[in-house]
């Protein structure tokens, strides 16, 4: 070149040297995508911090700190001040019975679908009536576009139909709700005629999208049941989102023991929290197997079972 100076600018037909602190090829090249990616696997996907106590909630094997089991903002809170400001007045309702009063139309995504449970052949006509003038669907058995299930008492029933409605979070209803419909010819306010307790609880839990009962639990259905069928038995623990187990767990098998999932409705301070295998017999039968409590794996009569379904609760076992 004239004078001996370089050219400064680089030639089109060279391509543009690769930066000093990055290698241009070879096993390097990707590891700061790869620790991002990294980063990105060990935070919790609720609360996007580096997870604490890592557990899974079951089916989903999704991953979890563990503050999100039955804790509130006001339990992370620091000060009164802060805490005086989350909790509510003294004079409102608690957040459930809030939800509890919004009015019904607003809740509904789609069509009344009504289903009957021990009711007379009077009271099924007069189901199938109100039917005509809501215009809604009436089933003869239970699937998963039910919204309503309504019973002839006041109290709930262990028939099929109603279980798989508490399961399902729908509407269980007195049949003086029927009436009060035929007389007004119109859907009248369901709260009124709702079923307390589980069946409410159950609603409230589908409506606030939180996990179903048997959520991060399983079960092993042993011997022979009677009262309850089996087959019927597998179709509540499906419906409240369980698995089925084929074979009897190992209370003393080093894999069944490390599972690391949770029961979501357990009560945070039990350690049933952290049961989530059942070995489930028939208690109302002579056939008395073997009594297992040993970590993840806990011995439970078929009669406990359904008292959970029906009271939406994972309910002490003693």
């Amino acid at each position: 070149m004239p004078g001996g100076r370089d050219l400064r600018v680089r030639s089109g037909n060279r391509p543009p040297p690769a930066p000093a602190m990055e290698p241009a090829a070879g096993a390097w090249a990707h590891s700061r995508a790869a620790l991002r990616r990294l980063d990105l696997l060990l935070r919790c996907s609720r609360c996007t911090n580096i997870l604490r106590e890592p557990v899974c909630l079951g089916r989903c094997e999704h991953i979890f700190c563990s503050n999100i089991f039955g804790l509130r903002p006001v339990d992370y809170a620091e000060g009164e001040t802060m805490k005086s400001l989350l909790l509510p007045p003294e004079n409102e309702s608690s957040a459930t019975h809030h939800c509890s009063v919004v009015p019904a139309a607003q809740r509904r995504d789609g069509p009344l679908v009504l289903i009957g449970s021990g009711l007379s052949s009077e009271q099924q006509g007069m189901l199938s009536e109100l039917a005509a003038i809501l215009k809604a669907k009436k089933c003869a058995e239970f699937d998963s576009t039910v919204t309503h299930v309504i019973i002839s008492g006041d109290t709930v029933q262990s028939t099929l139909k109603c279980m798989l409605g508490i399961l399902n979070g729908c509407w269980i209803l007195k049949f003086e709700w029927v009436k009060a419909c035929l007389q007004s010819k119109q859907c009248e306010q369901e709260e009124n005629y709702e079923i307390p307790q589980g069946p409410q609880r159950s609603r409230l839990n589908r409506e606030q999208l939180l996990p179903k009962l048997f959520d991060g639990c399983y079960f092993y259905f042993g011997g022979i049941f009677k009262h309850h069928p089996k087959d019927n038995l597998m179709k509540l623990v499906t419906a409240a989102g369980g698995q089925i187990l084929r074979r009897k767990p190992k209370p003393d098998s080093d894999v069944t023991q490390t599972i690391n999932t949770v029961a979501y409705h357990a009560k945070p301070d039990s350690d049933q929290r952290f049961c989530t295998q059942y070995i489930v017999y028939e208690d109302v039968s002579s056939h008395r197997p073997e009594r297992v409590r040993q970590g993840k794996v806990w011995m439970a009569p078929s009669s406990w079972f359904i008292d959970c379904v029906l009271s939406f609760e994972l309910l002490p076992l003693d």
